[in-house]
């Protein structure tokens, strides 16, 4: 998109997709070349706008996302702990279970007979 020089003078012409074809249309000089540059410079605007509020909206959840991240590792790793405490084991990295038989070293001081 843009003006063109030729013997002339300066012609406006803007390129468009066809069929997965670039296809260069001719406005032409003078006023309606004025005009259809100004009008692709407000599309190309509100474009940008858009995009720029795309992209802050993005990085606004981004930015959640993390705190909510941060959130959920730290409440994993606090019920690991409570269940470990509590006598439990992860099984194969799977299921928590109780285990069988439980030596009186591993329990805290405050829960021994």
């Amino acid at each position: 998109m843009g003006w063109d020089h030729c013997k002339s003078g300066r012609y406006y012409s803007r390129s468009r997709r066809v069929n997965r074809r670039v296809v260069r249309e001719y406005i032409g000089g003078g006023a309606a070349g004025e005009r259809a540059a100004a009008e692709d410079a407000q599309r190309r605007l509100q474009r940008q706008t858009a995009a720029a509020a795309r992209r802050a909206e993005r990085q606004q959840w981004q930015e959640a996302d993390a705190a909510l991240q941060a959130f959920c590792e730290l409440t994993d790793l606090l019920v690991r702990a409570s269940l470990l405490v509590a006598g439990y084991h992860q099984h194969a990295r799977g299921e928590w279970r109780r285990r069988r038989h439980v030596d009186n070293h591993q329990l805290p001081t405050s829960s021994r007979p």
